[in-house]
């Protein structure tokens, strides 16, 4: 680790010392890349570290319901008492810091779905390097469908620091992930395309590439990106995770200094709950459907929780491969169907309140 963090630091020495130009471009491109390999090496080294010390304990989640959520914020924004509203988890509340030392598991049953809610310690600024158990909440964090970042009408500011603490572990917040492919071959060299007129020589992205050990094949640029997004797609360590942020305490906010882009709540009051369960789920994508028994009557009896852009195929994957077997339709009823048991392709896109039987 020590060994990582050194060759880190001597090649932004030597980066810091390069003058910026067109001629200089592939290789403080390619000097980046390195860094984020290296990167990749240290987060691993990390994370078996931490798996192999016994130290770990109440940070191996496991994934269960529908989709599971993060809630990260500093300590004592009313995290704990947020997720005992949401669900029937005995997070520990008090009014000091780090009240919650492991992670905290409840589910929240909203509609048909069951959305799995965990509750970690409160990060603080440097939780990227490791401080106040940064690491392990942040692996946690990597893990999640949702994050949602909460804190107090008088801590504001740590909405900047912990996107700041984010990136630097790899994750990056309400940002889609590049269309950049990689088609890997034996032999024949390496090839990059780009239909998009790139604002950098396409020679410059060859020494990026080589430096993940991809030598031979195709590097495919399906829209304008920067050189740090084609490394964010090659590194190992980047994630993209959808985010929102709450402010708790709302009930000390006046309507005149709150701001359009952050959801108010006041956990205390149990003030403006339902509202943030509504917008989780929206945030999630979820859409239930309802399974129709071949001798049953259409209706909402059976309800399967699915993303949006899911197709019936996949409605059919999650239920089980036994009813790909020899059938390429199924029936559908409510939403989405023109007219009661419409015959649909498995390639059909689920919509929510879609009554569907397989034939």
């Amino acid at each position: 680790m020590a060994d990582i963090a050194a060759q880190i630091e001597e090649i932004e020495a030597v980066l810091r010392k390069t003058p910026h130009h067109k001629a200089t471009n592939g290789f403080i491109g390619a000097m980046r890349a390195k860094i984020a390999r290296l990167k990749d090496k240290q987060s691993l080294a990390s994370f078996a570290g931490k798996e192999g010390s016994g130290n770990s304990s109440g940070y191996a989640i496991k994934k269960q319901g529908d989709a599971t959520i993060v809630l990260i914020g500093p300590p004592s924004a009313g995290k704990s008492t947020l997720i005992n509203l949401l669900t029937n988890a005995e997070s520990k509340v008090a009014a000091y810091a780090f009240t919650t030392v492991s992670v905290i598991p409840g589910m929240l049953k909203f509609r048909d779905g069951y959305i799995q809610i965990l509750d970690v310690p409160g990060l603080i600024e440097g939780a990227s390097i490791g401080k106040g158990r940064g690491r392990e909440v942040l692996s946690v964090a990597r893990g999640a469908d949702l994050l949602v970042i909460m804190t107090d009408p008088e801590r504001l500011k740590f909405f900047d620091s912990i996107l700041i603490e984010l990136e630097k572990a790899g994750i990056r917040i309400n940002k889609k992930r590049p269309d950049v492919r990689v088609e890997k071959e034996l032999a024949g060299g390496l090839t990059i395309v780009s239909n998009i007129k790139q604002d950098y020589p396409l020679t410059d992205v060859e020494g990026i590439a080589k430096e993940f050990g991809i030598k031979n094949g195709r590097l495919i640029l399906r829209e304008k990106v920067t050189i740090e997004q084609i490394i964010d797609v090659l590194s190992e360590r980047i994630v993209y995770k959808k985010a929102i942020f709450v402010v708790n305490k709302a009930d000390q906010v006046t309507e005149t200094h709150r701001f359009e882009d952050l959801i108010y709540i006041s956990a205390d009051k149990e003030q403006g709950i339902e509202e943030l369960k509504e917008i989780i789920w929206q945030r999630l994508k979820l859409v239930t459907v309802y399974l129709v028994e071949r001798n049953e009557k259409p209706g909402t009896n059976n309800p399967v929780i699915m993303q949006e852009n899911d197709t019936l195929i996949d409605v059919a994957r999650s239920i089980g491969t036994e009813f790909l077997e020899g059938s390429t339709l199924a029936k559908i009823w409510g939403n989405g169907s023109k007219f009661d048991g419409q015959e649909m392709p498995f390639s059909t896109k689920v919509i929510n309140g879609m009554q569907i039987r397989f034939v």
